[in-house]
């Protein structure tokens, strides 16, 4: 069987509901915020009423519906480049 390709695409229509693939996993989700892991790194959706409507592990997508106020990408850390790592070198 071969393996789903995880293209990243992110569609929002009219700021009431977003589709993401290229999902890896979704790490916590509320009516407010969902915490999803992509292959570009991790993904914060805010917004209020937010419900996840699909969720396609085999494709990697995720549908979510409500007032959607912001996406923002979270950088990955490599090692070493956390606050932590550097107050204790």
């Amino acid at each position: 069987m071969e393996a789903p390709s995880l293209n990243h695409v992110v569609k929002i229509v009219e700021r009431k509901s977003i589709i993401i693939s290229g999902i890896k996993r979704v790490i916590d989700f509320d009516e407010k915020e969902f915490n999803l892991e992509s292959n570009m790194g991790n993904i914060i959706v805010k917004g209020n009423n937010l419900e996840m409507i699909k969720l396609d592990t085999i494709d990697g997508s995720v549908s979510i519906k409500g007032s959607i106020d912001s996406i923002n990408y979270m950088d990955q850390k490599k090692n070493g480049d956390s606050i932590m790592n550097k107050l204790f070198k």
